[in-house]
């Protein structure tokens, strides 16, 4: 039987309930569903534009999935961008399913696109990019917390 829409996995909704049950950030949450994401596409299952896309699949399927992740600031993502994270967000909270047409046709839109997005060295660029834009002072802070959680654990 042919899979009709995107869900996300059982263990991955799983995993970011044991994250959030050891008090973890919702960001840290939501990594579950990005790196469940970036492994369809490297599977093959779909593809995607850009990495930023297919991270952003991921955020939109944590909300969907009912993890707290506020919408991006205005100014930083487009105001479509926005909106379509207060719907996700919205949707979860409705547990308003996608509709069947608007599933299949976001399937088939995605398996046009390429895989190479979810490559190693386009993740490493994105990332890259991404920490170029933050300051040195945010940089150091986000280490530092990195630190003493891996202390903690």
């Amino acid at each position: 039987m042919k899979k009709l829409f995107v869900m996300p996995e059982k263990e991955t909704i799983e995993k970011a309930n044991r994250d959030k049950q050891e008090g973890k950030s919702p960001s840290t949450q939501a990594g579950e569903f990005v790196h469940e994401e970036i492994d369809k596409i490297r599977r093959g299952e779909h593809g995607a534009r850009s990495t930023k896309q297919a991270i952003a699949i991921g955020l939109s399927e944590a909300r969907r999935a009912g993890i707290k992740l506020k919408p991006p600031k205005a100014g930083t993502v487009s105001e479509k961008t926005r909106k379509s994270a207060e719907y996700a967000t919205q949707a979860a909270k409705e547990h308003k399913p996608i509709s069947r047409k608007r599933s299949m046709a976001r399937r088939k839109a995605l398996k046009k696109e390429s895989t190479q997005v979810a490559s190693h060295s386009a993740l490493s660029k994105q990332t890259r990019q991404a920490a170029k834009k933050r300051s040195a002072a945010n940089r150091s802070a986000s280490a530092k917390k990195a630190a003493r959680t891996r202390a903690t654990h």
